[in-house]
């Protein structure tokens, strides 16, 4: 793979992670358990597609075939989405929706940290403000965590489902394949696997307030960065693409 190849295809995962994570939050508005929830759920939304909109636009100007944010948004099929299994996931009930945020959300603030010195000055850029939001991001979901494994009966137990259906997902965070480690070795990108002992610690600390245990191992699923997704994506995008595949001429 070419070096130019990798890089905009490490923009598009970049953008795609948050582009999918921020369309399923905008599904839980009006519909949160409570008026602040639903707000801080579609802040957080918001924070991630203006993420997105910058890394899809940095992909197609490398890219330079004319396609700019919306169009890898709105454009692209299935197969041609590079986010990480993690954040198609359905929103489930309210814990599994939070067991999704504090899993990604962790990492994503690590990664970000580490983006802030990426020798691609766009990205850098991008990381430099996102991490102010992901820290929200990810304190916000540690905290309902918290509130929700150490509650009733009933929220400790919901908690818990939520973490064993999101856990599979983990070990795809960190994986490095031949992208990753292009962009790694050239200053642009992270060496995700470094990440892991932090947010292994960071994880744990938030278990043990949370007075939960960890998720039993299991094989990992992964596949998402190179387009290999579940069907929750495909209902996801017909719904979010719907108005751009029906009136591809559309303007406002």
């Amino acid at each position: 793979m070419s070096g130019d190849r990798a890089r905009i295809d490490y923009a598009l995962r970049l953008g795609d992670d948050a582009l999918v994570l921020g369309q399923r939050l905008g599904e839980w508005c009006g519909h949160a358990p409570m008026l602040e929830v639903d707000l801080g759920l579609a802040n957080i939304a918001l924070d991630l597609i203006g993420q997105a909109q910058h890394f899809l636009a940095h992909a197609g100007a490398l890219e330079g075939h004319g396609r700019d944010a919306d169009k890898l948004a709105f454009r692209r099929d299935v197969l041609d989405f590079k986010n990480c299994l993690l954040v198609e996931q359905p929103n489930g009930d309210f814990a599994q929706t939070i067991a999704r945020q504090a899993l990604f959300s962790t990492w994503h603030e690590l990664m970000l940290q580490r983006l802030q010195g990426s020798s691609d000055t766009a990205i850098a850029a991008v990381a430099q403000k996102a991490v102010k939001e992901v820290a929200y991001h990810a304190s916000f979901a540690r905290e309902w965590v918290v509130r929700l494994g150490d509650g009733t009966a009933e929220s400790r137990q919901r908690m818990v489902d939520g973490l064993d259906w999101m856990w599979r997902f983990v070990d795809e965070l960190f994986a490095m394949d031949l992208v990753d480690q292009a962009m790694a070795e050239a200053g642009v990108g992270v060496d995700k696997s470094t990440l892991r002992p932090e947010w292994d610690h960071l994880i744990d600390a938030m278990l043990a307030e949370a007075t939960l245990e960890r998720p039993a191992p299991r094989r990992g699923v992964m596949g998402g960065r190179e387009g290999r997704h579940s069907e929750h994506l495909g209902h996801m995008l017909s719904e979010m693409q719907f108005l751009q595949r029906a009136y591809p001429d559309a303007v406002w």
